[in-house]
């Protein structure tokens, strides 16, 4: 199967890059800035505001699937809208897509969301990311939609280093008590994405952990495996604080899960300091 990952040089890109190439299927991926490092896999400078740019890329890799694995942030023009664009140029193409969505579309109003629950984001990333669902979903009937939560590994995960800085005392913040997740490993997330690649399934799925954590408890779980100092980290709440967005979503990934042989671990068993 050739395979081709967007966004492939970032934290979830680069594992779905290496699981791919290490499966043995033809990887190809693609990079706003700077290519990724892994050997045998061709890589594609690609700006998702940039339809032609889109389809002379497909062209040259001529994928079976394409893995849209970008963040773009609360930039609605990459967020939003580029992945409609990648949507309506696979579609004509005849090529299956699985998206990456976010947690960040709900508002925690529920807490407990499955795959029919509908956005009601807070925030503007949330905004877009339920922009682009609705999009990919209209042009594409047939994508998958991979709503996931917050994304663990070694330090090029971005939670990872701000538990490290804060043990350091090179950061300043807090790991808030009251705003609860459903962390999920980089390994776990990378391969249910790509069984959903190779399967005939389509529409809404989550992929999240069995564990619901708060981002403090993530943070100490963290600094336990590493070896950190986790009474150092400061500790707050984030209701009545600067920061916007929902406090408790928990992605019940249930159905999804029963489809799936990628066992979605939670964060208190990968996060078990190895012995």
């Amino acid at each position: 199967m050739t395979i081709l990952i967007i966004g492939g040089s970032g934290f979830l890109g680069t594992e779905l890059v290496r699981q791919a190439a290490a499966a043995g299927h033809t990887t190809a991926a693609t990079s706003a800035t700077r290519p990724g490092g892994t050997p045998e896999v061709a890589w594609h400078a690609l700006d998702l505001r940039d339809v032609d740019r889109i389809e002379a890329v497909m062209a040259e890799v001529g994928p079976r699937v394409v893995v849209n694995a970008t963040s773009g942030g609360p930039d609605w023009t990459v967020t939003a809208e580029g992945p409609v664009r990648l949507a309506m140029t696979a579609v004509k193409r005849g090529i299956r897509l699985v998206h990456v969505s976010s947690d960040a579309v709900f508002s925690g109003a529920r807490v407990h969301y499955d795959e029919s629950r509908l956005p009601d984001p807070l925030t503007p990333y949330g905004a877009a990311k339920a922009a682009a669902e609705t999009g990919v979903r209209l042009v594409h009937p047939g994508a998958v939609v991979a709503r996931t939560s917050l994304i663990i590994g070694d330090r090029r995960s971005e939670h990872v280093r701000a538990v490290h800085d804060l043990a350091a005392g090179t950061r300043t913040g807090v790991l808030f008590t009251d705003d609860i997740r459903c962390p999920v490993h980089v390994a776990d997330l990378a391969a249910a994405l790509l069984e959903l690649a190779s399967s005939d399934l389509s529409g809404i799925h989550h992929l999240a952990g069995t564990d619901a954590v708060s981002r403090h408890e993530l943070g100490t779980l963290i600094a336990r495996r590493d070896g950190l100092g986790a009474s150092r980290l400061p500790a707050g709440l984030r209701a009545g604080s600067a920061f916007p967005g929902a406090l408790d979503v928990r992605l019940d990934c249930r159905a999804t899960q029963d489809r799936l042989r990628t066992r979605l671990r939670g964060a208190r068993e990968f996060l078990t300091p190895e012995t």
